[in-house]
């Protein structure tokens, strides 16, 4: 995998190698050719799609709620364990 700096670097060379006047294209062919090449950098990256980041999101929020919910209890237990305080 390469660095996200570098894969950017690539894509803008190839982006300018592609929009250069040496090889005029058509609108249509232009922009597959530019899909196609915006397809391949993000391959390089190591990104995860939007269903995967939505269930991970909703794993650390059931982690958080379990753990707020044990510290709550755990704060509940100590308290019962302190002897009163004399004024």
């Amino acid at each position: 995998m390469l660095p996200p700096k570098a894969v950017l670097d690539l894509l803008a060379s190839q982006a300018s190698r592609l929009f250069s006047a040496d090889s005029p294209l058509p609108r249509a062919e232009l922009e597959a050719q530019f899909k196609a090449l915006l397809s391949g950098a993000f391959g390089k990256l190591d990104l995860v799609g939007r269903d995967e980041f939505d269930a991970q999101m909703a794993v650390l929020a059931r982690t958080r709620a379990r753990l707020e919910a044990l510290e709550a209890r755990v704060a509940e237990l100590e308290a019962r364990l302190e002897p009163p305080q004399p004024h």
